[in-house]
């Protein structure tokens, strides 16, 4: 069995789950695609250039499908637009996000599989551990309805695991060595709604007070709308001391024109009164951010309230996406703008990004950060993460697997720099 997967973290769980069934029925994961027998694809169909991007994947793929060997495609494209997929390989079989615990049906199954119905099975949850890092999925699908948003097709209806399973699943993630747990999911800050009695921050409460170790928490993204009503019980818990001072918060626009036709359920001002608050409680944190370009109604009026946005509130980090053209949503049928335009306020807007990072990352050079080192780059240095999870691409060290204390020497707007000045024994290649 082959696995490819693409998109984001909630994604790469979903592979792991599958990875994990599969085996343990007796299945072998390889790293080639020659050696398999069963080739998985692990879809995305967040933005038009991903999808085209995987339809050509598919295309290659078709090559490989001989002397029996089965071709499976898996995640929110498989449910989303299973039709597209059909057109350019007819002979794949399909299972959507909700049904990945059935993944042994459709790859024992002697002919063509589609599962694409049905609601998620939150019974079962297996880590994706890479190294010293794993991410562990709280839920899936989200209570919002956004205008340019084809996942919320793709993962319908909010799934929280519940908490005792998420705890067991950090508890095995640590004892395997892992230094960075990432908590997944659409948003994070709708986790619990479908319990009743618990939210995320009941969550966080609970990990930290029943697994003990040397790990860190990254909580995923939240949204503001959802997270504003625990905002209070959240920032408490986030300062505990295993959890990273950061919070991914996404804006998406500084219009609230846009924000309407976006179908955000917040204004520009409930945004920025969050952020004041978890700057306030929270003052180390980094916040992070997504601004959405072009959406059909943002005029030039609408994209200079974002910049403006962008330079009051500073974020650390922001995402930045040309709005791209998504089936069966509301904003498809709405007045497109320009690829020329999108693609000039992206770049007015990526500039403003640059600055604002530089600014913000070199208040830390000649300061001395406490890093958890979890990553290699693809150049073989060592990344740590601070406290509130700024990268730093840590020269001469080498290794990974450890914490300890950097010098930052110098800065991008995207990371620090610096030199390994000492830390934990426990080291490995």
């Amino acid at each position: 069995m082959y696995v490819e997967t693409y998109g984001c973290a909630l994604n790469n769980a979903d592979a792991a789950l599958m990875k994990s069934i599969l085996v343990s029925r007796g299945h072998e994961v390889v790293s080639s695609l020659e050696d398999a027998d069963v080739i998985v694809v692990n879809t995305c169909t967040v933005r038009l250039d991903t999808e085209q991007r995987i339809l050509k994947r598919l295309r290659e793929l078709r090559e490989f499908l001989r002397d029996g060997v089965k071709l499976v495609v898996a995640g929110c494209m498989a449910a989303a637009q299973p039709y597209t997929i059909a057109r350019v390989v007819p002979e794949a079989s399909l299972i959507s996000p909700q049904n990945v615990t059935r993944i042994h049906e459709v790859v024992e199954s002697p002919g063509r599989s589609v599962l694409l119905g049905g609601e998620r099975d939150t019974a079962f949850l297996c880590p994706l551990v890479e190294g010293y890092v794993a991410a562990v999925p709280i839920a899936e699908g989200c209570l919002g309805d956004c205008s340019f948003c084809i996942t919320k097709i793709a993962r319908r209806r909010l799934r929280s695991y519940k908490p005792g399973l998420v705890v067991r699943a950090v508890r095995e993630a640590v004892s395997k060595g892992v230094l960075e747990i990432d908590l997944t999911a659409q948003d994070t800050a709708a986790y619990g709604v479908d319990l009743g009695g618990v939210r995320l921050h009941d969550l966080l409460k609970t990990i930290t007070e029943e697994v003990g170790g040397n790990y860190m928490l990254r909580v995923g993204m939240a949204n503001p709308d959802n997270l504003i009503p625990i905002l209070d019980g959240f920032l408490e818990v986030m300062k505990h001391p295993n959890i990273f001072k950061y919070v991914h918060l996404p804006l998406q626009s500084g219009s609230d024109k846009v924000l309407k036709l976006m179908r955000r359920r917040y204004t520009y001002d409930d945004f920025r009164s969050l952020v004041y608050e978890i700057r306030r409680k929270i003052p180390e944190v980094q916040l992070a951010t997504d601004v959405i370009v072009g959406h059909p109604g943002e005029d030039e009026e609408d994209f200079e309230l974002t910049v403006r946005a962008l330079e009051e509130l500073m974020p650390d980090k922001v995402h930045i996406a040309q709005y791209t053209i998504r089936p069966r949503t509301e904003a498809a049928s709405m007045k497109q703008i320009s690829d020329a335009v999108k693609k000039r306020r992206s770049t007015v807007l990526g500039r403003v990004v640059e600055r604002i990072g530089s600014a913000l990352n070199s208040a830390y050079v000649g300061s001395r950060a406490w890093v958890v080192v979890s990553r290699r780059s693809f150049r073989g240095s060592s990344i740590g993460r601070t406290v509130n999870y700024k990268p730093v691409v840590i020269n001469g060290l080498g290794v990974v697997g450890v914490s300890g204390y950097v010098e930052i020497t110098h800065h991008t707007f995207y990371d620090l720099r610096g030199f390994w000045v000492s830390g934990s024994d426990s080291v490995s290649q």
